[in-house]
């Protein structure tokens, strides 16, 4: 679909303006530009409400007819007709003056008492949480609770987050005798479903289709309710009536529904319980029973068929309103949008979004929310400026649970200098939840950005009292993840100070960043805190505590946790029974490994892999290969079979005992199922080598090679090692060049094996021992100088050269073996002018040559191709460097007759 014509932004809209100011520690420009314009999607501006319109604006000065409509004489009260005062009670829109309104209607000359008068005030007061005049109003009705005031009820408490509440009117409809009629039923089949309690639902609505009211199967005490809600004094008095059990007959027999209504809120709780068939089926028997789908009909149906990956069918039922001529409003749209973003499709959320205002309709806070959401999620920066651009041109601003997507999105592409300004525009000092402050909060914490959490941490208000605990909670979560563990400490005095109490996340979440930043005595003292406290661990918070001890070897320690959960009525499992048996395990205490096996079956846990894995290294450190190899046979009969880890355990035990046949046979397995990594070809390479099997030893280093399974010096060793057994030079040479372009830097097994190589007759023997010495002093240009060398022998010059070049920089200080390395690789390119500027460089540096150093010289100028003249002149340098040089003719004389040995007497002399 071609996108909209773009309305350019209007000066001083943008989101990112320039009037906040950056926080001291943002940091930007970590990411690349936005794309050109020309790449991106424009999308609509949102149309201004009418209510907006400036020619709409009410002037101050004198009250509004509707305002005065809402508040008529006592006169005008008495004229009105009862349904006309239940119009005006509805549309009181404080509860006081909903109040003071049914106080004068009840003292009007004449008043005859009127149930929904009753409901009407009763839901003014329970969506303000009025508890104290609820009751007092529950109490003083003139006439018994009716079917109004019971559905009135429910539906507000449900809303006020009182489902509860709501339903145990249910328990006081049955005491009283009071039959629910089709309202009533309806908001409680809906409170149900709200709940997720769909049977429970299913069997209220059957049961009053069939004429019957029952209420024995609903588990009322399941129903949690906040403990601190005045609520609990209502309760009471719902409850003071005794129980009657069993069910109610309701006149009339057994009923269809016929409030439209009622069908929509049964499609709904067939939808959510994945009873697509039974919501289709109640929709296309609606007008059997007279009664026609409305809108909000095709709303649910699309959005719980839409929602169940039925996309074709959402379409179809959209299509199909404008054919019974029901239109769509702006929620079918935002439905619609609904149904295309959980999928990830963004131009079916554009295309329903620019619709909405082809038809006339106004983008409303949820089209915005939605849609930002998934150009966010998308990282679409531009195009999510442009609808946060139109929702500000048009009176609104961004809808709170948007605030920290947008955040998030800016972060994720390092654009921190823009989340800053878009906080300081849209979220300071707006009111924000706590929820949606810990979510911004949360989008720099996980990336260890702790210094731009903090500053949104205390921008909210001077007061600490303004802060909720999840706050807090979340800059727990910054400070541990860039371990800034001081500053978790001075949060919780800032806690403490401000009379926030930790609950129990903030202790897990504590307790976990001790325990893996590897502090577990901190964390230890932390978990008895918690208890102190008054809350439980769980067995995953000692988990936490005993992995830490067990990855310090604290083995004491880590019993004595193990005791004290056990003391505490908190039942281990098979993860900290794995930890202690891994902890004996790598110290190779097999009788307390095995005696927390046993402790672990004798609890009814079976042990999984890890477990068998870590008995399977207990065994390994003594030899005990038969019980090993029990223990392998059992987790070939499990689930999967061994994993990895276990089976190169297994093959190192049989290498280590020469077993070729037994590795063989699990090495093979592996390869046939390709599960063998890295150390396992690299035992088997080692094994063979070690058992005198070199071809199959090679033949499994060239398979590792091309495998791809080269990953780190380890494996990268055991294919070198069978180079330098067979004496494969240059193979070596490329592999170690591999390793340094794959950022593997040779290791101490790595060089040994070099300087192995180089000895058998590769090089004179002085040249190897002055580099094994270099080395072994920890000379610092050392270990580049044997890769030159080595390179430079093996016939890779230009690796070598590149080397040198480095080297030779005037950041790097080299010593005399470095300077012949260069003499030798200069000398091996055929660069023979470069060895005697060289030569004065050391002698400028009062480094005196050795005998390497005149075996390099006089290889080099002794070379066959090297000219008289470059002999002559180079020598002739090298004359003036001493003076005691012996003549440069004699030099050149001993060299031309390859009487090398006299000329390096003749320079040392």
């Amino acid at each position: 679909m071609p996108p909209l014509p773009h309305c350019p932004p209007a000066a001083g809209a943008a989101v990112t303006g320039a009037g906040a100011a950056p926080t001291a520690g943002a940091r930007s420009g970590r990411f690349p530009p936005h794309p050109p314009a020309a790449s991106r999607i424009h999308l609509p501006r949102l149309l201004p409400p009418p209510s907006l319109s400036s020619s709409s604006t009410p002037s101050s000065s004198f009250p509004s007819p509707a305002a005065s409509a809402l508040h008529p004489s006592d006169e005008a009260l008495s004229a009105m007709s009862p349904r006309e005062q239940t119009s005006l009670l509805s549309r009181q829109r404080f509860w006081r003056r909903a109040l003071d309104l049914f106080d004068r209607l009840r003292a009007l000359p004449g008043y005859a008492p009127n149930p929904v008068h009753d409901a009407v005030l009763l839901r003014h007061l329970a969506r303000a949480r009025r508890w104290a005049e609820l009751r007092r109003v529950w109490l003083g009705m003139a006439l018994p609770p009716s079917n109004p005031a019971y559905a009135a009820l429910a539906d507000a408490l449900a809303k006020a987050g009182l489902a509860r509440g709501a339903l145990l009117l249910l328990r006081h409809m049955r005491a009283q005798g009071v039959a629910p009629d089709e309202v009533s039923m309806n908001t409680f089949v809906r409170v149900l479903k709200d709940k997720g309690r769909y049977a429970d639902a299913l069997a209220l609505f059957r049961n009053w289709c069939d004429g019957r009211f029952e209420v024995d199967f609903l588990d009322l005490d399941g129903i949690a309710i906040d403990s601190d809600c005045p609520m609990q004094f209502l309760l009471a008095d719902i409850c003071d009536d005794n129980f009657a059990s069993g069910a109610l007959a309701i006149d009339g027999g057994p009923r269809k529904p016929k409030l439209v209504a009622t069908y929509n809120t049964l499609i709904d709780l067939y939808g959510k319980a994945g009873r697509l068939k039974d919501a289709l089926d109640m929709f296309l028997d609606m007008p059997a029973h007279g009664v026609m789908p409305d809108k909000y009909t095709f709303n649910t149906l699309i959005n719980i068929f839409g929602l169940a990956g039925n996309t074709a069918q959402a379409e179809a039922l959209f299509a199909s309103m404008v054919v019974r001529g029901i239109n769509h409003d702006t929620k079918t749209y935002n439905v619609m949008m609904t149904v295309f973003a959980s999928i990830g499709d963004l131009d079916g959320v554009l295309k329903y979004y620019r619709q909405i205002g082809k038809a006339g309709l106004h983008v409303d806070a949820v089209s915005s929310r939605i849609v930002l959401q998934v150009l966010c999620k998308r990282k679409m920066v531009r195009e999510a400026e442009d609808v946060i651009e139109g929702t500000l041109n048009s009176g609104g601003s961004v809808h709170e649970q948007s605030l920290p997507v947008v955040i998030k999105m800016y972060v994720d592409l390092g654009l921190l200098d823009e989340a800053n300004t878009f906080f300081e525009r849209h979220c300071r000092g707006k009111g924000v939840s706590s929820k949606n402050f810990a979510a911004m909060i949360d989008a720099f914490a996980v990336k260890g950005l702790w210094e731009e959490a903090e500053h949104i941490f205390l921008s909210r208000g001077g007061d600490g009292n303004n802060k909720d605990i999840i706050e807090y909670n979340v800059m727990v979560k910054a400070y541990g993840r860039a371990k800034q563990y001081d500053r978790v400490s001075s949060l919780l005095e800032s806690m403490e100070g401000y009379g926030v109490s930790p609950d129990e996340c903030t202790y897990n979440s504590l307790i976990q960043m001790f325990s893996v930043g590897g502090f577990p005595q901190r964390a230890k003292k932390l978990l008895g805190k918690m208890k102190d406290a008054g809350f439980e661990p769980k067995c995953e918070t000692y988990s936490a505590v005993i992995r830490s001890y067990s990855h310090h070897c604290l083995v004491p320690e880590a019993i004595s946790l193990f005791n004290e959960m056990k003391s505490c009525g908190v039942e281990p499992n098979v993860i900290v029974y794995g930890l202690l048996i891994d902890m004996f395990a790598e110290t190779g205490n097999v009788k307390e490994a095995l005696h927390y096996s046993n402790l672990l079956e004798e609890s009814g846990i079976s042990p999984n892999q890890v477990v068998l894995t870590s008995l399977i290294k207990a065994y390994s450190k003594y030899n005990c290969w038969k019980e090993a190899q029990n223990l392998y046979s059992r987790m070939n009969n499990m689930d999967g079979g061994p994993d990895i880890i276990a089976s190169n355990a297994m093959l190192n035990l049989y290498a280590n005992l020469g077993m070729v046949t037994e590795a063989k046979e699990i090495f093979d397995s592996l390869r046939r199922n390709s599960n063998a990594d890295g150390v396992s070809y690299t035992t088997m390479v080692y094994l063979y080598k070690g058992m005198g099997l070199l071809s199959e030893s090679i033949k499994v280093a060239c398979e590792l090679q091309k495998s791809g399974l080269l990953s780190d010096c380890a494996s990268y060793n055991a294919v070198i090692s069978c180079y330098v057994a067979k004496g494969n030079l240059r193979d070596c040479a490329e592999l170690v060049q591999e390793m340094i372009l794959a950022n593997i830097p040779p290791d101490a097994s790595t060089f040994g094996m070099i300087f192995s190589l180089l000895q058998n007759g590769h090089v004179s023997a002085e040249e190897v021992l002055q580099l094994e010495s270099a080395y072994n002093d920890g000379k610092s240009s050392a270990k580049q100088a044997i890769l030159a060398f080595l390179f430079s022998i093996a016939g890779m010059h230009a690796a070598a050269l590149e080397i040198c070049e480095q080297l030779l920089r005037p950041e790097w200080t080299i010593d005399a073996c470095a300077y012949n390395v260069c003499f030798k690789v200069y000398a091996s390119c055929g660069k023979v002018e470069k060895p005697f500027s060289l030569f004065m460089q050391m002698n400028n540096l009062g480094l005196k040559p050795d005998t390497v150093t005149c075996i390099h010289l006089a290889t080099c100028y002794g070379k066959p191709g090297v000219s008289e003249g470059q002999r002559t002149n180079a020598l002739l340098e090298y004359s003036r460097t001493d003076e005691f040089m012996p003549s440069h003719n004699a030099l050149v004389a001993y060299i031309e007759s390859g009487k090398n040995n006299v000329a390096v007497q003749l320079v040392k002399k």
